[in-house]
């Protein structure tokens, strides 16, 4: 925090960035680790999810002319433009913003952060009045299934919306910030990220009902318990073809369940995000339960569809923020059954995490780490494994309960990213283990998250003023 606010009055004292006589506003949000839940968030699952210790900064300051300026000098060891300009009087429309965000290829970070100037916008017309300047700086590595993108925009809007005399909160702020990730930025992300990275807290687990939104309250991991995360080395990204093809896959087969019911899907455009609904479930997989699906509709799911050949089944793809394409093949009894049973697992892991918070039962910490086993092998079965991330696990497993390390799974989208680790603390040495197995065999230093931190809505906003 100390190095970021110096940074920020250098660059206001020497002028190079920020002027004198405003006041600049400062917010703070970190990344999240997926402990359970993943893919569970767009289908209406519980998720279980955490804060990292790193995080984002986001400095702002209004502007007496309408000039939106984004500073990131991070932005240059990727190879793109650390300062961007645009004009607010431009953000008039969806399309006239997708297409100024990707006019320049080494600027299309700034669809992370102008979409959220351009919510602003639409919601706040008359008090977003004149332009305003950002500074970013960001510790959550990027592409490593920590959510950087939700850490960015949850700051940048923080920050912005406290230059303009307001402050948003809790589920309005992660449901603004999904809005501009699904619609300005066309990555496909549920709630998860952005509300952990609003809500949580130090020491804290947040579990989330993601119909849309409804946080419940934290909870503290079990005394004994450490959480750790080791990135696999293999880049995620919510916009790749296989996090995108296993969420179309999931609505595939709600619709064709929705079909067989005779129950219509209606979209519903009264909430931040689009979405479809039906009089039974409410639009959410995750309100199926795994009997019900075991016994009526996981044989009658065909285990792989084309696009086209669901198209001629169905006729209308149910999720506003995927594409069917016709060629390619979608797992969708895989996806299907994972919706409806990592919300099962996910809810007896949060069960377990309270009971085992009082009385501390041995044979509680083994059972949510093989919950975590589980989630881990039906990502593989999803399509979103990778043999890196598969090899973790496995070092973990070896290393095993006698060693204090009950379970792991891949977090997050999937296809590489990150591995979140459950286990003693008294089991430290055993996790330094599988990180130095890792780097051997792979021949680098993966990088290790541990630890927590506040989420932005609990960090003490920040003014600098002359």
């Amino acid at each position: 925090m100390s190095d970021f606010t110096e940074f920020v009055k250098e660059l206001k004292r020497s002028g190079t960035f920020f002027d004198s006589g405003e006041p600049i506003f400062i917010a703070r949000a970190p990344g999240r680790l997926d402990l359970m839940g993943g893919n569970d968030d767009y289908t209406g699952g519980l998720v279980f999810e955490a804060t990292i210790r790193e995080a984002t900064w986001s400095a702002a300051q209004a502007r007496e002319d309408n000039r939106i300026i984004f500073y990131n000098p991070q932005m240059r060891h990727s190879g793109w433009k650390d300062r961007v300009e645009f004009d607010l009087d431009q953000l008039t429309d969806d399309e006239t913003v997708l297409a100024l965000v990707n006019r320049d290829p080494e600027a299309t970070w700034t669809a992370y952060v102008l979409s959220t100037i351009y919510w602003l916008k639409k919601q706040y017309p008359r008090e977003i009045n004149h332009g305003v300047q950002v500074c970013i700086a960001s510790e959550v590595p990027l592409n490593k299934g920590v959510s950087s993108s939700a850490a960015v925009e949850v700051a940048v809007m923080k920050s912005a919306a406290l230059v303009y005399g307001f402050d948003i909160i809790g589920t309005a702020l992660a449901e603004a910030c999904q809005w501009a990730e699904n619609v300005i930025a066309r990555s496909a992300c549920g709630i998860m990220d952005q509300i952990t990275s609003v809500l949580g807290d130090e020491g804290y687990v947040l579990p989330l009902v993601c119909q849309p939104c409804i946080p419940e309250p934290l909870i503290r991991l079990p005394e004994p318990l450490q959480c750790w995360a080791i990135d696999s080395g293999v880049s995620h990204c919510v916009s790749g073809i296989e996090y995108e093809a296993a969420r179309a896959a999931a609505f595939m087969g709600y619709k064709l369940i929705c079909q067989w019911e005779n129950l219509p899907t209606l979209r519903d455009d009264s909430g931040a995000v689009p979405r479809y609904t039906d009089p039974r479930w409410n639009g959410y997989l995750a309100n199926v339960t795994p009997s019900l699906f075991r016994a009526k509709y996981e044989a009658r799911l065909p285990e792989t569809l084309s696009g086209a050949e669901y198209l001629a089944l169905a006729g209308e793809h149910v999720d506003p923020f995927t594409q069917v394409y016709p060629d390619h093949p979608y797992r969708v009894r895989a996806n299907t059954r994972y919706a409806v049973e990592e919300n099962a697992r996910v809810q007896l892991f949060s069960e377990l995490s309270r009971g085992a918070a009082l009385h501390g039962v041995a044979r509680s910490f083994e059972l949510m780490g093989d919950l975590m086993y589980q989630s881990h092998w039906a990502y593989t079965e999803c399509g979103l494994g990778s043999e890196a991330t598969d090899r973790l696990v496995a070092l973990v497993r070896e290393e095993g309960v006698a060693n204090g390390l009950f379970g792991a799974k891949i977090t997050g989208g999937g296809a590489g990213g990150t591995v979140a680790v459950l286990g003693l603390k008294t089991a430290e040495p055993a996790f330094r283990r599988v990180v130095q197995r890792y780097a051997e065999e792979r021949g680098f230093e993966p990088y290790v998250f541990e630890g927590s931190s506040m989420g932005a809505d609990r960090y003490d906003k920040t003014v600098v003023e002359d």
